[in-house]
């Protein structure tokens, strides 16, 4: 990890599972986005949920990939909630689509340009009239939906060229976990960028996806109201997850484990 103010961040954090999880905030996460940002810096930040947390678990390189992020966010109200039992008892959600705006209310007040990585064209566009009405002042510099298909050389390199001649210094990336915290991963040092894996957020700003509503979320049930609206992708995900996720959690408080070292 280059050093930098990352080091003094990643004092407070906790491991849960086997992933370090910061104790942070939107408006930190926002601050630490545009500093690099304003620097050109190559930055990676990841909404950890029970989702990666547990694809963490079953990979040794994923673990790798999320540890070494620069800033992994509490996504999940599961993942809030063990932070809290484990010490950081004011600790809210930083939820990746809610952070998404954030960031994008400071880029079009710093003048800082942004890109899109990810999602459908259709997805895409949608965004891009969100931002259009919301922020009129946001400089959207890029936006590509990349082919589901693994990338061969020559289009990566191509992809790179394009980002970097856009101007682009914030890159929303929309692939979905594990994907999206991989491509980061793997573009880190090639960019001078900060990216930030957002997941379903394309479809949830474009309308293409209902989210669920605030009640639900604080509740920690986003999980079922999304498993309601995609029932045949999310079963398997959240019926093998979820409950091992709990299990483990509940180990790990019970051994009185505050996840305090760095499991990187």
């Amino acid at each position: 990890m280059p050093p930098d103010d990352t080091a003094a961040r990643r004092e407070d954090f906790r491991t849960l599972v086997c992933v370090r999880v910061d104790s942070t905030s939107y408006q930190e996460v926002t601050r630490h986005v545009m500093s690099w940002a304003s620097a050109g810096m190559s930055r990676y930040v990841c909404a950890a949920n029970v989702h990666m947390v547990m694809e963490a678990y079953d990979s040794e390189r994923f673990r790798r990939v999320v540890n070494d992020a620069d800033i992994v966010t509490p996504d999940g109200m599961p993942l809030v909630w063990s932070l809290r039992l484990l010490g950081c008892r004011e600790q809210h959600r930083v939820y990746g689509p809610a952070l998404m705006l954030r960031v994008c209310e400071a880029a079009e007040e710093s003048g800082t340009p942004i890109g899109l990585y990810g999602g459908t064209q259709e997805s895409l566009a949608g965004v891009r009239s969100l931002f259009s009405r919301r922020f009129p002042g946001l400089s959207v510099v890029y936006g590509f939906s990349p082919p589901f298909r693994p990338l061969d050389e020559g289009e990566r390199q191509a992809i790179r060229a394009d980002i970097r001649s856009s101007g682009a210094r914030i890159l929303f990336v929309g692939l979905g976990c594990p994907k999206q915290e991989i491509w980061m991963s793997e573009e880190r040092g090639h960019l001078p960028v900060v990216m930030i894996g957002v997941g379903a957020a394309f479809d949830f700003h474009s309308g293409l996806v209902r989210q669920a509503p605030g009640w639900v979320q604080g509740l920690g049930m986003e999980w079922f109201f999304r498993l309601l609206m995609e029932p045949r992708r999310l079963l398997w995900r959240y019926a093998v997850h979820n409950p091992r996720f709990i299990a483990l959690m509940s180990a790990q408080i019970i051994r009185g484990v505050t996840g305090e070292r760095d499991p990187s």
